[in-house]
């Protein structure tokens, strides 16, 4: 997609209905902690939580997620109150990142894109949180999907030489 906001992007759905899609973008880190967004965070627990651009959508929006990797299967909590999110990071396994922003695809939108063969839709890999959460995430999930997908996930951001 040359799109910038999702190019060799990994999008985390969180919802998709008859009224559109919702998720973000979890390989974009920003470098930065949640505590240095805000002086609401500094101090708390969630201070050291790491932030991401989670798509073009309300990109001043805080977005909190929290997933855990089971032994019954993935669970996501997304949109969460802090309060909740300090709950969560309690427990083993529970992994926590803030997003600015969202990706947001009105009805029918992300539809049309899949008929266009524009996304590829995998399930979320058992070990997604071990991986590294930055441009290699979208490598390593391609990759995994067949030799084909394997030549374009390693296909080179510019192709030519001198």
């Amino acid at each position: 997609m040359k799109d910038p906001n999702f190019r060799r992007s990994v999008v985390l759905m969180s919802a998709h209905n008859d009224e559109g899609a919702m998720g973000v973008v979890i390989n974009r880190p920003m470098g930065k902690r949640l505590g240095e967004l805000s002086g609401d965070f500094a101090l708390g627990p969630l201070a050291g939580v790491p932030l991401y651009k989670g798509g073009p959508v309300q990109t001043e929006q805080l977005v909190l997620a929290a997933w855990q990797a089971r032994d019954d299967g993935f669970r996501l909590h997304f949109g969460i109150e802090p309060e909740k999110a300090q709950l969560l990071m309690a427990e083993e396994g529970t992994h926590v990142r803030a997003f600015l922003g969202y990706s947001g695809w009105s009805a029918g939108q992300l539809e049309n894109e899949m008929k266009m063969n524009t996304w590829v839709v995998v399930e979320v890999p058992a070990d997604l949180l071990a991986q590294s959460q930055d441009d290699g995430l979208w490598r390593t999930v391609l990759g995994r999907e067949g030799a084909e997908w394997r030549l374009l996930a390693d296909e080179p951001d510019e192709l030519g030489g001198n």
